[in-house]
């Protein structure tokens, strides 16, 4: 019957890395549309807005549309990240609570009779609460006001400006090596090729201040963990503690997952969505 109990464990503990790994992917899958529709068609408009001359974009307007458009995203990017890096927090904090005490083979076997006994009384260890958005969300707004979902607004910009500044220059000047003729478009697989080398490059050359930002949102922490009064003593913390090192932690993760997503959403907006809109749409403060 020790045995069987011992299974139980391995299965919880399992079950709580898979509880874990899955945290957040709610929000990122709700929440990540509106997102990137946001940034792209920001993007667009301050292209738009600064080639009205008919000319085209230098770099430095290239730039200054991606700036802005980094500005506007974290409307829903601030709160997205943090309660995605809430969740996650939840589900790894549960899930290291409920590791299993290595005993020593003696100590086992001395406790081989009650752990036989005791497992059919009740359940080895607590279940792990149940934790959604919603009640994330709820729990920020009462106790600290919308500030509490736009905590951590400072990092976010600091990060997202700078990705939109280094994205979409590099997007549209790759994106211009594939056209057939300055008149026509380039094809749908050199459009996404070029998301995904400028998504990628921008996720590692911004990724030291996602870890700032992914510290300083990180509310549910553990004993050992350490905590931050903001951007300037997170940094020199790290810096001091881990060193540079620790400023690229998760780079390549980080490139491998914004590759595709920016490569799908570029093929899918640049095909003329954000040129049909503003074209035939344009909010009125263009035309002034």
């Amino acid at each position: 019957m020790s045995y069987l109990c011992h299974w139980k464990l391995d299965c919880d503990i399992n079950a709580n890395c898979e509880f874990v790994c899955s945290l957040g992917a709610a929000v990122n899958l709700t929440l990540v549309t509106p997102e990137k529709a946001i940034k792209l068609a920001a993007n667009d408009l301050f292209r738009h807005h600064l080639s009205k001359d008919g000319k085209g974009l230098t770099v430095f307007k290239e730039m200054l549309a991606g700036c802005g458009a980094g500005m506007c995203q974290v409307i829903v990017t601030t709160p997205m990240e943090m309660l995605k890096i809430q969740l996650q927090d939840a589900g790894r904090i549960a899930a290291q609570q409920q590791k299993p005490v290595m005993m020593s083979p003696t100590k086992l076997a001395v406790t081989n009779t009650v752990l036989s006994r005791s497992y059919n009384s009740g359940p080895v260890m607590p279940a792990t609460r149940a934790v959604s958005a919603t009640q994330i969300a709820k729990e920020l707004l009462q106790k600290q006001g919308i500030q509490g979902l736009y905590k951590g607004l400072g990092a976010t910009l600091m990060r997202d400006v700078p990705f939109s500044i280094v994205y979409f220059p590099l997007f549209a000047n790759l994106n211009r090596l594939g056209k057939p003729s300055p008149a026509e478009s380039s094809p749908f697989y050199w459009a996404f090729l070029s998301g995904c080398v400028a998504g990628s490059t921008a996720a590692v050359a911004v990724n030291p201040c996602d870890v700032v930002k992914t510290r300083l949102q990180s509310l549910n922490k553990v004993a050992s963990e350490e905590s931050y009064s903001g951007v300037m003593d997170c940094v020199s913390k790290i810096m001091r503690k881990e060193g540079l090192s620790a400023f690229l932690k998760g780079a390549g993760c980080r490139a491998l997952v914004i590759a595709p997503l920016f490569g799908i959403a570029q093929v899918m907006y640049f095909v003329g969505v954000g040129e049909y809109i503003l074209d035939n749409y344009s909010p009125s403060f263009l035309s002034v």
